[in-house]
């Protein structure tokens, strides 16, 4: 990634003090939570496609499998039919500020079924597989104008990493249009 192009990627961490603390995992009525099965790809990349996130097939995905945690891709389904609406990966990151990280990645859900929690049951699972198997960085990237997303992440505690300067109104801009207060004195400026 280029610099400038870095410049719209926000970053943010689980916080250290939550490590005895994992998010619950709360699905409404009519879905459950599992993880992945072999034949799950076509869906995942029609989920992926709806999300907007195309391009997704065995190609891309493959380098990605490498790095799932085990038991850490989660997919939300419905009950009556196993239907794949939103899914999360658990990945370990080797290349980040420490050897031993977990990335919450690829974040996406179908849009029929937003507004219902399946995104943060996703992420919860995600960031309680990790902490469950001995994880204790935990982080994630997303871009500012994902709100949705970055609406899941405060909620469930996730912590805003203001690892550059101009990270500041980048937040102050998503703060304002989550209508969520601007705290930067309480968030981290480098990862623990």
């Amino acid at each position: 990634m280029s610099e400038s192009d870095d410049i719209l990627q926000l970053q943010m961490v689980w916080p250290t003090s939550q490590l005895a603390q994992p998010p619950q995992v709360v699905l409404p009525a009519g879905y459950r939570l599992r993880t992945y099965q072999p034949g799950d790809e076509p869906r995942f990349f029609e989920v992926m496609a709806l999300a907007g996130w195309s391009g997704w097939d065995e190609a891309k995905l493959k380098p990605w499998l490498y790095r799932i945690v085990p038991q850490g891709w989660f997919m939300a389904v419905t009950q009556a039919d196993d239907l794949i609406v939103a899914t999360a990966m658990a990945t370990h990151d080797h290349t980040w500020i420490r050897p031993f990280s977990g990335e919450v990645g690829w974040v996406a859900g179908d849009p029929a079924h937003k507004g219902r929690g399946l995104g943060t049951a996703v992420v919860a699972a995600v960031t309680a597989r990790f902490i469950e198997i001995g994880y204790s960085s935990i982080h994630l990237f997303t871009e500012h104008y994902r709100l949705a997303a970055l609406n899941i992440y405060l909620r469930l505690g996730y912590l805003p990493l203001l690892y550059r300067p101009d990270m500041f109104d980048l937040w102050q801009d998503v703060c304002v249009a989550l209508k969520r207060p601007f705290t930067p004195k309480l968030w981290p400026t480098a990862p623990a």
